[in-house]
């Protein structure tokens, strides 16, 4: 589904009834990374995803894709299928986007989700490399991407053990356009810093992260559930920095009871 947000076309998918969970997902892939999840949950809740600006089926963006740019766009959609709060979650540069739509928006949160992702901006160097892998991608094409990022998305055992999530996950980065992933990276190297946002955060909170998650290892994940009054951590076995494709059984087995803990 595609509907019209602040002057471009996002691509959506909306299922189930009742509470909503909202996903955002990661770099550089799109709202397909979050299957295994609708599949499981959609019976019980319902569950909204849409591509950020530029990935998939929506539209790009002119300048950096920014995090705030991406929360904007949840509301929107929130906004469009009449849904007042929602529990949203997101990994990695759908994490920082969920943080920065808890800073602007926080009494449309009935809950978080923290996966795989971390509240701290990059530092001097890691906005460098991105600005320079952005320069790159634009020159030789989202190869460029794929080599620099794929060897640290997925886990050790992922990567011996599941040679066709490497392979899928590889085909859905060549297909996403350079300008996408370079404006991407451009937005990641702006973004806030969230660790004041964490202290701040008034809804129950789950964080998940892959214990072979070596992007936002397992100490960033403890460090946000301890900023946090009223998180959870869970740490998941055999996944590294995509834990809800790597091992989407427990993944959503942590979903689960979480959600259905939340009251309203």
């Amino acid at each position: 589904m595609r509907a019209r947000v602040d002057g471009g076309a996002i691509e959506y998918d909306a299922r189930g009834e009742g509470r909503t969970l909202l996903l955002l997902h990661a770099f550089p892939l799109g709202l397909s990374m979050w299957e295994p999840q609708c599949e499981a949950l959609s019976p019980r809740l319902r569950v909204v995803r849409f591509d950020a600006r530029g990935f998939g089926g929506s539209d790009p963006v002119p300048g950096p894709l920014t995090m705030e740019r991406i929360a904007e766009d949840a509301i929107a959609l929130l906004d469009l299928l009449g849904i007042d709060r929602a529990v949203v979650g997101g990994c990695s540069m759908g994490g920082y986007a969920a943080l920065a739509l808890a800073r602007r928006h926080p009494h449309r949160l009935s809950g978080l989700v923290l996966q795989d992702t971390r509240a701290g901006a990059d530092t001097e160097e890691a906005r460098a490399g991105r600005r320079q892998l952005a320069s790159r991608v634009l020159e030789t094409g989202p190869a460029a991407a794929a080599e620099a990022f794929l060897p640290r998305l997925l886990g050790e055992t992922t990567r011996r053990e599941r040679p066709d999530l490497v392979g899928e996950l590889r085909e859905r980065i060549l297909a996403t356009p350079a300008s996408a992933i370079a404006s991407a990276l451009h937005g990641l190297a702006e973004r806030e810093d969230s660790r004041p946002t964490l202290a701040a955060l008034h809804v129950p909170t789950l964080v998940l992260v892959g214990e072979e998650d070596v992007i936002t290892p397992p100490s960033e994940a403890e460090a946000m559930a301890r900023a946090v009054r009223r998180a959870r951590l869970v740490r998941v076995p055999r996944a590294g920095h995509l834990s809800n494709l790597e091992n989407p059984e427990a993944v959503n087995a942590a979903l689960a009871e979480f959600l259905g803990g939340l009251r309203g």
